[in-house]
């Protein structure tokens, strides 16, 4: 291997019995609170169901899908902030005080290494939590399920440091423990940057389990006691070095037999080949070992891991998402002429795609249409949907609002165009409050419709809400260009 596995092993055998010296101080500290995030606030059930457009099944982002116990969704509140909604099963809270005590403890943190908690809810047998979302991916995505490149050395030291960094700022607020530490936990950012999620702060429920992976990577101490400390969550940090190092999921066991044996070389990624030195190398794998101790009290704390990691930070002047090789919110958008006519504001424009598009996106639409064609009122209600569409291709708007709400407040159908349509027929009747009501009600029927985010946009440009607006446009456009890629598979 290029990267230098004899000097590893060489430097590992001088250095694990001897002490190394930590640096007394190494960089400023970053400013650590977040002042631009809001709050921590309770939300309804009603409120986040439109957020996540009725908790679909598109908006997953959590592991497993359905299937799991506890669900994760992406959503997005009224003002355009991505929100990450962490649903929980029926069982998961029943005492409702617990869980309001826990979620406002951890929503009062805020720092720029976490995925801060924003709020929660605790309605009837609902309990939900509500993050700050990641676009991102996990560091488990990156790491062990790749696409387009592996993850470059310097960023998996980064990874190391922004965790440590993350720990040691919940330790000092308080909040030493952390429930199942692992690459699943830790997310990134719109910029590239890793971040820790706040849902493995909250205290767990009856359940009872501190730690979803197999045993073979729990803490001793907890195998013996079911009880989690802060030398257990170091445990666990070690583990994610060594995922760091690997890019598998070795089990420690099997991990510290390969140290003792000097057999670094079958430790180490492959891909990571040329990228570092044995000395890097080995103090990764030293910190590892202090880390992986099966005494609690041998174990280091955060503060001395930051310490540790600081040294060993490499191309720091490189953005995460370069490293990451990742798109970049400040990277120029590109737009479709449906975009570029929403961001110009030309709802003539808008107007004529929406006219040559007609009902192909009102997906099982039309079969539930003919299905119920049969009874009298369906019949009247399809008239007002017509009489909609003709008054809409003669730009009669004042007279298309009127028929699609004839057809809307039926109630019987349910059709994302009707709303499109209404909501661009009350932006030409310079209505753009119940134009991004429309908008956004479409975007709840088809989650991942990119016109929806588009109307949205506009009508957030006439209300003069230009940050929102431009969010809106570009989710409307990556949305799109995901549609587009689609189709050519």
């Amino acid at each position: 291997m290029g990267c230098g596995c004899s000097k590893l092993s060489s430097c590992w055998t001088s250095e694990q019995n001897g002490a190394r010296h930590e640096p007394l101080n190494a960089e400023n500290e970053e400013k650590s609170e977040v002042s631009d995030l809001p709050v921590f606030r309770e939300f309804t059930v009603e409120q986040l169901k439109i957020a996540t457009s009725g908790f679909a099944v598109e908006n997953i982002v959590s592991e497993h899908g359905e299937k799991a116990p506890n669900v994760v969704y992406k959503g997005k509140l009224e003002n355009q902030r991505r929100i990450a909604v962490k649903r929980f099963n029926r069982s998961a809270w029943p005492d409702s005080r617990q869980f309001m005590e826990e979620a406002k403890a951890v929503g009062q943190l805020r720092n720029h290494r976490l995925a801060n908690l924003l709020g929660c809810c605790c309605e009837g047998d609902e309990r939900l939590l509500v993050a700050e979302f990641m676009p991102n991916e996990t560091l488990a995505k990156h790491l062990f399920h790749w696409e387009t490149q592996p993850m470059k050395w310097a960023m998996r030291l980064r990874v190391a440091l922004y965790v440590a960094q993350a720990l040691e700022y919940c330790t000092s607020k308080g909040r030493a423990l952390y429930h199942d530490l692992n690459a699943y936990r830790i997310v990134f950012d719109d910029d590239g940057d890793p971040r820790l999620s706040c849902f493995g702060l909250m205290k767990n429920s009856r359940d009872g389990k501190s730690y979803s992976t197999n045993l073979a990577f729990t803490p001793p101490e907890y195998l013996r006691t079911g009880r989690i400390t802060p030398e257990s969550v170091m445990y666990s940090f070690g583990t994610l070095l060594l995922d760091l190092l690997s890019g598998k999921h070795i089990p420690p066991s099997h991990a510290l037999d390969l140290i003792r044996d000097r057999n670094l070389q079958m430790l180490t990624d492959s891909c990571l080949e040329g990228q570092f030195s044995g000395d890097d190398g080995t103090e990764l794998v030293r910190l590892a070992s202090r880390c992986l101790q099966y005494e609690p009290r041998e174990r280091p704390n955060p503060k001395s891991l930051v310490a540790a990691l600081i040294p060993l930070q490499k191309e720091t002047e490189v953005p995460s998402h370069a490293l990451m090789g990742i798109p970049h919110g400040g990277e120029a958008m590109s737009l479709s002429p449906l975009g570029e006519a929403c961001q110009r504001m030309d709802l003539t424009a808008m107007h004529e795609v929406l006219e040559k598009l007609g009902y192909k996106d009102d997906e099982g639409a039309a079969t539930e249409l003919s299905f119920q064609m049969w009874t009298n009122q369906m019949q009247e209600t399809l008239n007002s949907k017509k009489k909609g569409d003709v008054a809409f291709r003669h730009k009669d708007f004042k007279a298309a609002i009127e028929c699609y709400t004839q057809f809307i407040d039926v109630g019987t159908m349910v059709s994302p165009t009707v709303f499109a349509r209404r909501s661009l027929s009350y932006l030409m009747s310079d209505m753009p409050q119940e134009a991004l009501d429309d908008a956004v009600q479409a975007q709840v029927i088809s989650p991942v419709w990119h016109i929806a985010s588009y109307l949205q946009a506009a009508a957030l440009f006439a209300l003069e809400r230009e940050n929102e607006g431009q969010i809106a446009l570009r989710e409307g456009a990556v949305l799109e260009e995901k549609r587009n890629t689609t189709s050519l598979r």
